[in-house]
C-alpha cells in the first residue's frame, strides 16, 4: 500500500511540475513573467522555468518542517483554493463569451460543439464555485469559532489572488471589455 501511494504522490508531483513549468514558460512569452524564463534547451525543455518550480516545490516541502507545519497548511490552502478560483474564472469566461458572441448578432450554431446548457451550465458551475469557496471554512462559522489566523488561514488563497488580479488590472490599467467589443477575428 505504501508503495502505491508514493507512486501516485510522484506521479501528481510529476504531472504538478510539468504543468506549472510549462504555463509559467507560456506567461512568459507572453509578457506575464520574466523573460528570463522563455529560454528553452536543445531538448525544447525550459529548463529555467523547469528549475524554479523545482526548487519551489522544495521550499514548499521543507516548509512543512518549520512552525509546526503552519507554513505548509497555509500554502496548501492557497493552491486548494486556486484550483476553485480557476473554475471560478472559466464559469465567468464562458458566459461572457457565449453572451459576447450573441450580442455581435452571431450564431451558436456555428461552433462544432455546443454546451447544451447554456446560461444555466455557467451560471450554475458559477455559484457552485461561490459555494465551495466560501464553505472552506464552514466549520469555523457552524460552531462559532472564528478565529482570525485559522480564517486568515482558510482564505489566504482568495487573498493572494483579488493582491495579484487587482495589482494586475492596477499596473497594466486593464478594465473589462464590453460585449459588442469582444474581438473573436483571431481565435475561431
Amino acid at each position: 500500500m505504501n508503495a502505491i501511494i508514493l507512486i501516485a504522490v510522484l506521479s501528481a508531483c510529476n504531472a504538478s511540475l510539468f504543468s506549472s513549468t510549462r504555463i509559467f514558460w507560456h506567461m512568459a512569452k507572453r509578457k506575464h513573467a520574466p523573460k528570463f524564463f522563455t529560454h528553452i534547451n536543445h531538448h525544447g525543455v525550459p529548463l529555467r522555468a523547469l528549475l524554479l518550480k523545482a526548487l519551489f516545490g522544495c521550499l514548499v516541502f521543507l516548509s512543512s518542517i518549520f512552525g509546526n507545519g503552519h507554513i505548509f497548511i497555509w500554502l496548501v490552502n492557497i493552491s486548494s483554493l486556486a484550483g476553485f478560483i480557476a473554475w471560478l474564472g472559466i464559469a465567468i469566461s464562458h458566459y461572457r463569451f457565449r453572451k459576447a458572441y450573441l450580442a455581435q448578432g452571431k450564431r451558436l450554431s456555428d461552433f462544432p460543439y455546443y454546451a447544451r446548457l447554456f446560461p444555466f451550465g455557467s451560471i450554475f458551475a458559477l455559484v457552485l464555485c461561490f459555494i465551495i469557496i466560501l464553505g472552506q471554512g464552514y466549520t469555523m462559522f457552524l460552531y462559532r469559532q472564528l478565529n482570525f489566523l485559522e480564517f486568515l488561514a482558510t482564505y489566504v488563497g482568495v487573498m493572494v489572488f483579488l493582491i495579484l488580479w487587482l495589482g494586475y488590472k492596477l499596473i497594466k490599467r486593464t478594465s473589462i471589455i464590453p460585449l459588442q467589443d469582444c474581438d473573436f477575428s483571431h481565435h475561431l
